[in-house]
């Protein structure tokens, strides 16, 4: 039988997913461009998220059965096409841009460390590959000291921080911070302080990863949002407290505009000298390292599931001989490997990678609020946490709150550039999707597939439609005769 996962497990799945490279990156940009009104952000976007929790709460206790999530989640409330372009644009193309920017940081900082005259877009291809022989032979090198690394990870972010915070580092590189701390009219009020949310909203995304996993917690109806929750409050004040030690030890301007586009391995440097910058080094290749694994694992077994569900070509749906998902892992790296090979995994490129995977996720968030109020309407009868109901007061605040990150996702030019690649990604995703649904799998692109089918894991969405079709085109031959 298997060992079912406490309050603690769930809370480190929920951390341990979340952070990442890309995030110690975006704390050090974020504090460098507003000083520590990043904070103010910070937890606004904490609580933006939190609601997103507790809508894939109330999912979770509707369909407790389901392997997926999101997708199922969305096939229940609006549909097949939506539940198609949510999953795609939720768990593969973000995740395609997010594990670029993840092995492009990685590589830069073993250049750093290891390889200064090596490239670091070979570097990071090689990473890539390494990983990729790594899931095709099956092998999960992390599940087993998933918590180890979390707390290793999330210890040594409070260290280092407090550290700074003291600061007990090298005397010598402190500065003087509120010498040139911006003022609130200086980072633009509160219109600049909303501006960045976005950046913002990456140190806590990905928070619902505990949901494939709810099945296997002791007291699932307790602890899927309680892990949520916890994990949440928990990054806020270690970024938190990390982001003021950066501040403490290494000047705005720098950490904003970090010629190595690494502020976090700037700061670690500046605080303990050459052992920081080893420190930082582990922390950030073992964030990166864990990462890279798991979006490997996950996005080859979502496609995987989805082509067994005849919602992706069934070649999705392979696996070899030791069961890994071969054309999704291999689809991946390519993709990912081209990015980096283009030169736009770059330095400069990360932010932006970052910002434009945000803006799909966004929106997978968004559609996750609107099922949570149509299936209240449309099911008043199914139990629910009626204290967390609100009157579809977090879902309301959460969509807007969205909605209004993804207009302001950046400024000037750069804000232009995400809306144009994220147009394009969103349109031939928009035209697969309904080509797919609609053409191939001849379904209803919105009609929902009944919560209680959703639960019943024994039911596959492709079999289901094919069973209707036959029934509807039984019914037409009939009418015909008569």
């Amino acid at each position: 039988m298997k060992k079912k996962l406490g309050l603690g497990s769930g809370v480190a799945i929920c951390v341990g997913l979340i952070v990442a490279t890309s995030c110690l990156v975006s704390l050090g940009t974020g504090m460098g461009s507003i000083g520590r009104w990043f904070i103010i952000p910070l937890f606004a976007v904490m609580v933006l998220n939190w609601f997103i929790g507790i809508s894939f709460a109330e999912l979770n206790g509707l369909m407790p059965r389901v392997q997926g999530g999101t997708g199922q989640y969305l096939l229940a409330g609006m549909g097949p096409l939506p539940s198609l372009i949510g999953n795609l644009s939720a768990y593969v193309i973000t995740e395609i841009l997010s594990m670029t920017a993840e092995i492009t940081l990685c590589g830069l900082v073993l250049k750093g460390l290891f390889l200064p005259h090596v490239d670091n877009r070979i570097i990071s291809i090689i990473i890539m590959a390494l990983f990729l022989v790594i899931n095709l032979f099956g092998v999960d090198i992390f599940s087993k000291v998933q918590n180890i690394v979390v707390f290793l990870l999330i210890g040594s972010m409070v260290l280092i921080g407090l550290i700074g915070v003291c600061k007990l580092g090298i005397s010598s590189n402190v500065v003087d911070y509120a010498a040139n701390a911006p003022t609130f009219e200086q980072i633009g009020g509160f219109k600049g302080l909303c501006s960045y949310a976005a950046l913002a909203f990456w140190l806590f995304i990905g928070v619902e990863f505990i949901i494939p996993v709810a099945k296997d917690l002791k007291n699932p109806r307790r602890d899927v949002l309680l892990s949520m929750t916890i994990g949440l409050v928990l990054l806020f004040f270690v970024q938190s407290i990390l982001g003021i030690g950066m501040t403490n030890y290494v000047s705005l301007d720098i950490l904003a505009n970090d010629p190595a586009g690494t502020p976090h391995m700037t700061y670690a440097t500046n605080l303990l000298g050459n052992a920081g910058r080893i420190w930082m080094g582990i922390i950030t290749i073992l964030a990166a390292a864990s990462t890279i694994n798991t979006v490997y694992a996950s996005v080859s077994r979502i496609v995987q599931g989805m082509g067994e569900e005849g919602m992706m070509p069934s070649v999705f749906a392979k696996t070899n001989k030791r069961g890994a998902a071969w054309v999704g892992l291999i689809v991946l790296f390519v993709f990912v490997a081209g990015i980096i090979a283009s030169g736009l995994g770059a330095t400069e490129g990360v932010s932006f990678l970052l910002l434009s995977g945000s803006c799909f996720w966004l929106l997978t968030y968004c559609l996750v609020h609107v099922t949570v109020l149509i299936l209240r309407k449309r099911n008043p009868e199914y139990p629910r946490k009626k204290w967390l109901t609100l009157g579809g007061i977090p879902q309301i605040i959460g969509i807007l709150g969205n909605v209004y990150m993804i207009w302001n996702i950046s400024t000037g030019e750069t804000r232009i550039k995400i809306f144009e690649l994220c147009g394009v990604l969103f349109a031939v995703l928009v035209v697969y999707s309904i080509i797919w649904v609609c053409g191939v799998m001849k379904a209803s692109p919105f009609q929902p597939v009944p919560v209680e089918v959703i639960n019943d894991a024994s039911v596959k969405f492709n079999e289901l439609v094919k069973k209707e079709n036959e029934e509807k085109a039984l019914a037409g031959a009939e009418g015909e005769v008569n």
